[in-house]
């Protein structure tokens, strides 16, 4: 147990000598140096878990988790070590703010890889459809790149085929011209196979020829139209065929997904702020210990001492310059009387 409060109280910064002065502050600082040390493990695991989405190493992982560990331990550390009690409560507050702005921006950076574990099958199903989404827009343009082509060939079809409609509706129409010539039903009102139903009969056989013509030739230039349609659609699928498949898995699309789902879904979005301010708090936790903690016998030792220092530093200033001026009198005595 004395090795755990010992390392703790190194984990904390403080002046382990001094602390054994004033005994009544060493679970106090006991406790701010658990603290700390928990928050570089966290930061460990978090680290390690970002490398490992981004490069898939174990190795990697663990080694960068370790670093990035026993750096946001180490920034900690100094965090709440470089902070000392005084007599104003603003005065304490303005020294830390800066602090806790540094320990607010450690949170939100060692947090969002754990929050993206936290979330991982939600993420997982949310980039499955992302991956369909991107597989659909890139087909899409693939699509739009053949279509004003694909557009002019159904047009001209749809032209040729209008050709082929109108002169049948010619010929239907001069053919019965001619049966309403024969029965008397139309034309001169007298049944009969005379020269005007023979003319008549004439101009239909004559349109039905041409509608043969007609039929045979935009049937040959329709075949060959969809034909290049076919040819456009085998490309067309080619080229889909050789689009980039892979799965999106990296940690740019893990936080991408992780904010759609957060925009769509109310519950997520509060657990993902609660998660955030639990590494808030935690990360600013020896921070304001510190800040609101009263000011206690280590804290008095702490400044006796640096006062002490502080006066003899001024002291040891003044000999000098003394000694200083004392040899310069000397010189300027010895220059005079030589």
């Amino acid at each position: 147990m004395k090795r755990f409060r010992d390392f703790f109280l190194f984990c904390s910064g403080v002046h382990v000598p001094m602390l054994k002065r004033a005994p009544s502050e060493t679970n106090k600082y006991g406790g701010i140096g658990a603290t700390i040390f928990f928050t570089g493990l966290l930061a460990a695991f978090s680290g390690g878990y970002a490398l490992w989405t981004v490069f898939s190493s174990p190795w990697g992982a663990v080694v960068f988790g370790i670093v990035w560990g026993l750096m946001i331990f180490n920034l900690d550390r100094y965090i709440v070590s470089g902070m000392k009690k005084r007599s104003r409560f603003m005065q304490e507050f303005g020294m830390a703010l800066p602090r806790l702005v540094l320990a607010i921006l450690i949170a939100v950076v060692i947090s969002k890889p754990l929050e993206l574990k936290v979330f991982e099958k939600e993420i997982n199903q949310e980039l499955i459809v992302m991956e369909q989404q991107v597989f659909k827009t890139q087909e899409d343009k693939v699509k739009d790149r053949f279509q004003q082509q694909v557009n002019t060939l159904n047009a001209e079809i749809a032209q040729l085929n209008e050709g082929i409609r109108q002169q049948a509706i010619k010929v239907d129409t001069l053919q019965l011209i001619a049966q309403q010539e024969a029965d008397g039903t139309g034309g001169s009102r007298k049944q009969n196979l005379g020269p005007i139903y023979k003319a008549k009969k004439a101009d239909a056989d004559s349109a039905a020829a041409l509608l043969q013509r007609v039929t045979t030739q935009n049937g040959a230039l329709i075949a060959q139209k969809r034909q290049q349609l076919a040819s456009i659609d085998s490309t067309r699928q080619s080229t889909v065929g050789t689009l980039d498949r892979s799965h999106i898995d990296g940690l740019a699309s893990r936080l991408d997904a992780l904010g759609h789902l957060t925009d769509r879904s109310e519950p997520v979005k509060w657990a993902n702020w609660f998660i955030m301010l639990l590494f808030i708090t935690i990360e600013t936790a020896p921070v304001f210990v510190k800040l609101i903690s009263p000011r206690g016998p280590y804290d008095d030792l702490l400044e006796a001492h640096e006062h002490a220092y502080i006066i003899f530093r001024k002291e040891t200033i003044e000999k000098s310059e003394r000694a200083y001026n004392k040899r310069m009198m000397i010189g300027q005595t010895a220059g005079v009387n030589s």
